[in-house]
């Protein structure tokens, strides 16, 4: 694998005009586990967003979701990608661009996600699994959210 992803960042020139900041391959990219890799887009953390100084932050990108923010990434999910069953404490978007992935819950529904199908997944146990021939590509911003309260007690980000 060899995930390359062209960003292009705009910002402010000293007369409030719009400028290009960046527009280059991210330079941060990971392979967590067998099969899976993915680059890292941006970072904001804090609501509202400030968008008055220009400081690229994904060097500062730690884990899965950033408490207190949002994380975008684009991830290559390759065939037959090692499982990985978890749970963020976020809500997340995802956009399928290429290829197709299934997404297993906990309770055993899987559900087929092909290119142009969208995502949210709010807080819920699931796994990615990759059956087809062709990498999958899913561009995800994950939001910063609330532990899921059931009967009163949190179910834990894990995995």
């Amino acid at each position: 694998m060899s995930l390359k992803v062209r960003r292009v960042v705009t910002g402010h020139d000293n007369n409030g005009k719009a400028i290009v900041e960046i527009d280059a391959i991210s330079p941060v990219t990971k392979k967590p586990r067998p099969g899976a890799e993915y680059s890292e887009i941006w970072m904001s953390e804090g609501f509202p967003i400030s968008n008055d100084k220009f400081e690229d932050p994904i060097q500062n990108i730690k884990g899965t979701s950033l408490d207190g923010g949002s994380v975008f990434r684009v991830v290559q999910f390759d065939p037959g990608v090692t499982p990985r069953n978890h749970r963020t404490d976020s809500l997340d978007y995802g956009i399928v661009m290429q290829g197709e992935i299934h997404m297993e819950l906990d309770n055993g529904v899987v559900v087929p996600i092909k290119a142009g199908d969208v995502i949210v997944q709010r807080g819920t146990i699931h796994n990615w699994v990759n059956k087809g021939k062709v990498p999958c590509l899913i561009a995800f911003v994950l939001i910063w959210a609330k532990p899921v309260m059931i009967d009163g007690k949190p179910l834990a980000a894990h995995g």
